[in-house]
């Protein structure tokens, strides 16, 4: 989409081959640039020198999205403080080191817009997944407050909780009507990601559904199976 529109991309993943096959794809689609580098998140060591590559290919930069994530084995969190530190390392540090050089940026230049998918499992913790709720929980509070000190130099953060998506990071998962494709929820993100809006839930109705969650009482909702 954001190729059809015309517009300059700069890719960062770990999969070299896949950033390959991706940049060939978008120049095809109609993308007037498309450069990439490979990078593990994890490596912070190399954040702001990519980041600084893409500002450097594309002559600045407008719009960033940061989208990625694993789905730990929450058992293997309860077992072992190290996996536990990987994964929250993986799932929050790691865009906060982001984040904290891109708002540097962005806010030097008083204008642009900042996206990050957090997750709805941030929004209540449940013993069936809170190692990774807890990380995306602190990415929102996180955005919440990287929005109200961006606000006045014009630049957007926008927060995006996707529900459960058909992706490979959940392809062992049973499917149901809560499910959503991925194509669907990339429509949805470029549709908003210049709208104005703050906080998105994709598909939309996951917001009611965590506001009803939300709002049981502790004493309750610690007895449920979730």
């Amino acid at each position: 989409m954001f190729a059809e529109a015309g517009d300059a991309i700069y890719l960062v993943a770990r999969d070299t081959n896949k950033l390959v096959t991706v940049t060939d794809d978008l120049r095809t689609r109609g993308a007037p640039v498309v450069e990439h580098a490979s990078m593990d998140v994890l490596d912070r060591d190399r954040h702001e020198q990519v980041i600084d590559a893409a500002i450097d290919a594309l002559g600045g930069l407008d719009v960033v999205l940061i989208a990625h994530g694993t789905l730990p084995d929450q058992n293997a969190c309860e077992s072992s403080i190290e996996v536990a530190r990987k994964e929250f390392e993986l799932n929050c540090l790691s865009t906060i080191s982001l984040l904290t050089y891109l708002a540097n940026y962005f806010e030097k230049e008083r204008k642009g817009t900042i996206a990050v998918i957090s997750s709805v499992a941030g929004d209540r913790g449940r013993q069936s997944n809170y190692l990774y709720g807890s990380a995306k929980g602190a990415i929102t509070i996180f955005m919440q407050g990287l929005r109200n000190r961006l606000f006045r130099s014009n630049v957007r953060v926008l927060t995006i909780k996707p529900g459960f998506v058909d992706t490979p990071m959940t392809s062992e998962f049973p499917k149901g009507l809560l499910w959503a494709d991925p194509a669907d929820v990339g429509r949805k993100i470029f549709n908003k990601i210049n709208s104005g809006a703050d906080v998105i839930y994709a598909p939309w109705f996951w917001r009611p559904i965590m506001g009803i969650l939300k709002f049981v009482p502790e004493v309750i909702f610690k007895r449920l199976s979730l």
